[in-house]
């Protein structure tokens, strides 16, 4: 079964229960699906592009639980938590960081003492090395600083 799939059972079933923040979460995920779909142009999407969408979707569920920390705002600060819980469902799960290391260590042999100045260049090899995979890419960038500098 595509994550897609699964996405819309999951609506369903939510609908069907009255369950919250599910049911608010869920909507707006298949919204966000959808624009992806048009902008595309195809059917369905495929389960790396619905990851993508997912993670943009918990990404700025992330970045509003910190405004709302900052803030005080502790109602708004609990939805957030609880749509980026539902939303964390569908992702897969974050790989270690020991494993993160490793990668990033192979690439640093593979570009042969990278500096400061290719900071770009490595974390391009890195996130292309964990495509598809679920990392936090502020960890990623700050595990490569503390190597370059």
């Amino acid at each position: 079964m595509s994550l897609q799939i699964k996405i819309n059972d999951d609506l369903k079933e939510a609908m069907k229960a009255k369950k919250e923040p599910h049911l608010s979460t869920l909507r707006l995920l298949k919204s966000d699906i959808q624009y992806e779909l048009t902008k595309t142009g195809a059917k369905e999407l495929s389960d790396e592009q619905v990851i993508t969408v997912v993670k943009k979707a918990y990404a700025k569920r992330m970045d509003a639980i910190e405004m709302y920390q900052k803030a005080g705002r502790n109602d708004l600060l609990e939805q957030e938590q609880g749509e980026a819980g539902v939303l964390k469902e569908y992702l897969p799960p974050e790989l270690p960081e020991e494993e993160i290391i490793a990668t990033i260590d192979r690439i640093f042999a593979e570009l042969q003492q990278p500096t400061a100045k290719d900071m770009g260049k490595v974390m391009g090899k890195v996130m292309a090395a964990f495509k598809g995979k679920s990392i936090d890419g502020t960890k990623v960038s700050a595990i490569v600083k503390s190597r370059l500098s």
